[in-house]
């Protein structure tokens, strides 16, 4: 707070102040009074009155610039109703009550979206167990008649149980802290366990996969990791290259810091002004807007933000028409490791 705001929202007070003198003054002047009385009377209203102006105006000052400092370092603002003290003047009581007021408004109307949010996620997640026993029905009559329209029907089904996979980990992709235990697992089991979730689209594309280099331990969820690499493979036969077999490569690469697990293809690749954008949610491209590939632009998002929830990275290089090389990045911390491993005792 500037002094010479305060006085100018004093300019008022201080006007009438003024008036009331010159007032005393010429009531002063009409009785014979002596002139030290015509003086001194004046001079200390104006005298107190300045020093309870400049009193007001350092109270003020100090409990405005405080609460603007506080402000300032706190990252979630609604918590200024519990940092700022109860001030001595009646207009900071009352902001602070007004505050207050709007903090607890504010509070039972978010947990009211909250509950609403809640409610519609655990339908869909009710919704998503529920549809996949008539899927697994469906596979069950296929796999006892056996045919090429089966088989296509099959392989529908398995694009049909990815998006149900995709839509139950976006519905828990807010409270992953409520639904990953992080452990020490071995990157060779991970990547297995992926393959293997998706043999029928690879047999089926005739990919060739070279896995190597992976008996490595690495501290994180193994479910959630599984789920990324099912999109990223996914993507990469997704975008294959329609006159050449698709080569996928897997493997990883001890550090000093991390473990970093690598997935290369000779697909499609990505423009380069387009590579910085891939995790963006609905962002689909150039190879997405392609008539036969029908992309949602959810499958990286969903990838990036599941990483930064498991404390991993994933980073992505392409060269256009040449490949796509995908990283993803495993701390070796100790105390990360410790940390979310109490956190869900």
């Amino acid at each position: 707070m500037r002094f010479r705001d305060f006085i100018k929202d004093k300019l008022l007070t201080i006007t009438l102040i003024i008036f009331s003198l010159a007032t005393i003054e010429i009531f002063l002047m009409a009785y014979p009074f002596g002139n030290f009385i015509k003086i001194y009377i004046p001079l200390s209203i104006i005298f107190f009155g300045a020093i309870g102006v400049f009193i007001e105006y350092f109270i003020k000052r100090n409990y405005y610039n405080n609460l603007q400092s506080m402000l300032e370092e706190l990252e979630e603002k609604y918590l200024i109703t519990e940092m700022v003290k109860e001030p001595e003047f009646i207009e900071g009581r009352i902001l602070k009550q007004t505050l207050e007021e709007i903090d607890k408004s504010m509070t039972e109307n978010v947990n009211k979206y909250k509950y609403v949010q809640e409610d519609y996620k655990e339908y869909i997640e009710l919704w998503i167990h529920e549809i996949k026993m008539p899927i697994a029905t469906s596979k069950m009559i296929i796999e006892n008649n056996k045919n090429t329209v089966t088989k296509s029907i099959n392989e529908e089904l398995d694009k049909v149980e990815n998006y149900i996979e995709q839509a139950l980990f976006y519905a828990r992709s807010n409270t992953v802290e409520k639904d990953y235990y992080i452990k020490k697992s071995n990157l060779k089991d991970i990547v297995n366990e992926s393959i293997k979730k998706n043999k029928n689209i690879l047999i089926g594309e005739k990919v060739l996969v070279n896995i190597h280099d992976l008996d490595l331990e690495v501290n994180t969820d193994s479910k959630w990791v599984i789920f990324i690499l099912n999109q990223i493979i996914q993507n990469s036969i997704k975008y294959k290259k329609m006159e050449s077999e698709l080569n996928l490569e897997i493997y990883g690469k001890q550090g000093k810091e991390n473990v970093i697990l690598y997935l290369k293809d000779n697909g499609i690749g990505i423009k380069k002004g387009e590579i910085t954008r891939v995790f963006e949610k609905g962002f689909t491209g150039t190879n997405g807007r392609l008539s036969n590939k029908k992309s949602t632009g959810i499958g990286l998002y969903l990838c990036k933000k599941l990483c930064e929830k498991l404390g991993i990275a994933i980073e992505l290089n392409s060269i256009y028409n040449e490949g796509t090389e995908v990283r993803i990045v495993f701390p070796k911390n100790s105390l990360y490791f410790e940390v979310n491993r109490v956190s869900h005792l």
